[in-house]
């Protein structure tokens, strides 16, 4: 039961990090959309960019524990499943978000 409190905090802290970071990311999307950028032009705008490799460095963390939180809860009371095997599903998903999310940063970014 300790263990479910830690994640709920952990998983409130992501939250108030991702919050700000959704906005942005969807204010951003709705800048380039009407003003008719294209993929080459927004890679272009964010290769080598720190600030922006930073920012969704950031973004993708924080969703890639976040989430897995919330499927974890999910599993245990849905899925009926014990609290061990739900954790150890959620923390191979919060690795494979990570990987991924990161991989494409460092795409976007220019870094690989």
């Amino acid at each position: 039961m300790k263990m479910d409190r830690a994640l709920f905090a952990l998983q409130r802290l992501t939250a108030l990090i991702l919050a700000p970071l959704v906005l942005i990311h969807l204010g951003l999307i709705i800048y380039a959309v009407r003003g008719g950028l294209t993929a080459d032009d927004i890679l272009g705008r964010t290769e080598g960019n720190w600030w922006w490799i930073g920012f969704y460095g950031v973004f993708v963390m924080a969703a890639a524990i976040h989430g897995p939180i919330g499927v974890r809860n999910v599993l245990i009371e849905w899925g009926r499943l014990n609290r061990r095997t739900a954790s150890q599903l959620s923390v191979g998903l919060a690795a494979l978000l990570a990987a991924l999310g990161l991989r494409a940063v460092a795409g976007v970014g220019g870094l690989i």
